[in-house]
């Protein structure tokens, strides 16, 4: 899980309303109260006002100018003592203590600092409303202000503001544990709370970027302790990077990241109305979302988008909807639990007098942990979307240039990836339905460039790709290669390449380009069906050299049915290929051929290349073909 590094501010402005729970199990130091007067103090129920409330926990500090407490049997020393900072009692086992018919707060200030930068929110109007045991039944705010400011006296860096605030059921006891409390995914889940809203969220960057969400809501946020602490863990990764050179560093940034990204469970997650825009640049940027759905958990979960938009000068389109189901970030965990175990055992002891330094460790081979990178890739799943529409811009159509607007679309698309091998997907499905461009477009790309003599002006294009890896027969099988085009025809192409093993995925282009030597041709079957291409490539030829359609046409069955068995060699194979070819062309309908290795093993590189003639190869070949 990596998070943009030009967007960090960004990102914590987004969690900053989570944050609303956290505040109220934030310490603050107080003196104890004697058990007699604790006992006296709660034999009534009784409202209480706090003034000047200041609590301070690492980089962050939160404070309250006043605190006004309704309902509670505790007295105002013991309210206090829960929230006193050098306690000996655990957060937990204070904030257990808590208990009030409710809190309200006009404000409340968040500060955090990190280096020269300092994050402030503040909070109006907090109220806490059936605290007990440390549980919060629901805790509102009227809304909240974010300023992230750099060295002081220049102006803040970015800035934001939320709407109403909401949460419900906010447990504060297991917040403390996570936050404060050390310890392992034994520990278990922890219910945070039950649901959080908030409503009107904007912020801006120092680089004037905008993003406004009208919505983000939540339910069901659970977590689980950490080794480091929810906050410590927070702390060390600032500044962490997995391509650092030091092995040590970068070995303990994957354990945490990995201990992180194993601790947080969101039962959903929804947003309405994002927008971005980005104003400043060669070409500003303008994105949008309709709505944004998560949910993690059961077979329903998936991220789905609807009603994206985007568009710059350049270009600009639209996605009705854009969905992701099956992701996993099981590799990715894996791979950082293994590089977490890489990290030294204990540090380098300090040198002594009259010894030697300990040999520090060298830093890693780049290509080594460039591979070790890439498997952190997750498994991607299925992604879908529906109804897209990219318009490129450019000057008024120019015929001599063929230049000018051009427009994209897609009916419907899907792709879907297999679980990893090193990073690269083993099996792999992606299928495209009325792809529509200008014949334009593809002017420069072999066997579709001359579309456009042929009459062709838009395309209409299906497109299906399907490849599968057998790791145990070492066989990558294209189930379906496979184009169709409206009033063209189909080409397909089906294919079982042997002797690929694990190699081949291997991070080292030196290794995987070497182990492909070794894979063999096994079988192959193409299969041509006319729709009205090859009858328009007759026609334009014909045109070409001045002759009529029929006669051209009769001249290429002729070069098919005498001059392709020359070619192949005159074997058996040979004029099966050319007899059909003959009959395609005489009268277009579906062609196929077949061809399958007969030792079962299939045709090398080798064979291939040191084969004297084309009829040495096809003798090692099974080879049907016919026409229909």
């Amino acid at each position: 899980m990596t998070l943009p590094t030009r967007r960090p501010v960004l990102t914590r402005a987004l969690l900053a309303p989570a944050c609303a729970a956290v505040l109220l199990a934030t310490p603050a130091p107080a003196p104890l109260v004697a058990p007699a007067a604790a006992q006296e103090a709660a034999s009534a129920v009784q409202d209480l006002v706090l003034d000047n409330v200041t609590l301070s926990f690492g980089e962050t500090g939160v404070s309250a100018p006043r605190v006004s407490v309704s309902g509670t049997r505790l007295s105002k020393e013991e309210l206090l003592a829960i929230f006193q900072g050098d306690a000996k009692e655990s957060w937990g086992t204070r904030l257990q203590r808590l208990d009030a018919g409710s809190l309200t707060m006009p404000e409340l200030r968040v500060e955090r600092r990190s280096g020269e930068r300092r994050q402030v929110v503040t909070y109006r109007d907090v109220t806490a409303r059936n605290v007990h045991g440390g549980r919060i039944s629901e805790l509102t705010a009227a809304g909240a202000t974010l300023s992230v400011e750099g060295v002081p006296g220049q102006p803040a860096k970015a800035s934001g503001s939320y709407g109403k605030i909401r949460a419900e059921e906010v447990d504060l006891t297991a917040l403390a544990r996570l936050y404060a409390e050390a310890g392992t995914a034994r520990s278990g889940f922890q219910r945070l709370y039950a649901s959080l809203a908030v409503e009107s969220i904007a912020f801006i960057d120092e680089r004037g970027t905008t993003v406004s969400i009208a919505r983000l809501s939540g339910r069901d946020l659970a977590g689980r302790q950490t080794p480091a602490t929810w906050s410590g863990a927070v702390e060390s990764l600032a500044g962490a990077d997995l391509s650092q050179p030091d092995p040590g560093k970068r070995a303990r940034a994957a354990g945490l990241i990995a201990d992180l990204a194993e601790s947080v469970s969101v039962g959903s997650l929804e947003a309405s109305d994002i927008a971005v825009k980005e104003v400043k640049g060669p070409d500003p940027l303008n994105f949008g979302i309709g709505k944004f759905a998560y949910t993690g958990n059961g077979a329903e979960a998936g991220v789905s988008l609807s009603d994206v938009s985007f568009g710059s000068d350049e270009a600009s389109g639209k996605i009705a909807r854009l969905a992701l189901a099956g992701f996993s970030l099981e590799p990715t965990i894996a791979t950082l639990r293994r590089l977490a175990k890489s990290a030294p055992d204990k540090p380098a002891a300090a040198e002594k007098p009259g010894e030697k330094a300990a040999p520090v460790p060298p830093p890693a081979d780049p290509a080594a942990q460039e591979a070790e990178l890439r498997r952190l890739t997750p498994v991607i799943g299925t992604l879908t979307l529906s109804d897209l529409t990219f318009d490129v811009a450019g000057k008024p159509t120019d015929p001599a240039a063929k230049t000018g607007p051009m427009h994209v679309g897609l009916r419907g698309g899907t792709m879907t990836f297999g679980p990893p091998k090193d990073g690269v997907p083993t099996a792999s499905r992606l299928s495209l339905t009325g792809l529509t461009l200008p014949a334009r477009a593809v002017e420069s790309v072999p066997g579709l460039g001359s579309l456009g003599l042929y009459g062709y002006r838009d395309l209409d294009l299906d497109v299906i790709a399907d490849t599968a890896w057998n790791e145990s027969t070492k066989e990558l099988s294209f189930n379906e290669l496979s184009l169709t085009g409206k009033d063209m025809g189909k080409l397909r192409l089906n294919a079982t390449l042997g002797g690929i093993g694990p190699d081949v995925f291997d991070p080292d282009a030196a290794v995987s380009g070497f182990a492909m030597l070794s894979a063999t041709a096994k079988a192959l079957d193409l299969t041509l069906e006319n729709g009205g291409l090859f009858d328009r490539f007759i026609t334009a030829q014909a045109k070409t050299l001045s002759l009529k359609p029929d006669e051209l046409r009769k001249e290429y069955v002729t070069a098919s049915v005498i001059g392709v068995p020359v070619i192949l060699g005159n074997s058996a194979a040979a004029k099966a290929i050319g007899a059909a070819m003959g009959k395609f062309v005489s009268k277009p309908g579906t062609l196929s051929i077949s061809a399958k290795a007969k030792n079962g093993e299939g045709l090398g590189m080798v064979d291939v290349s040191t084969a004297p003639t084309p009829a040495a190869v096809l003798d090692k070949l099974e080879v049907n073909a016919k026409a229909e």
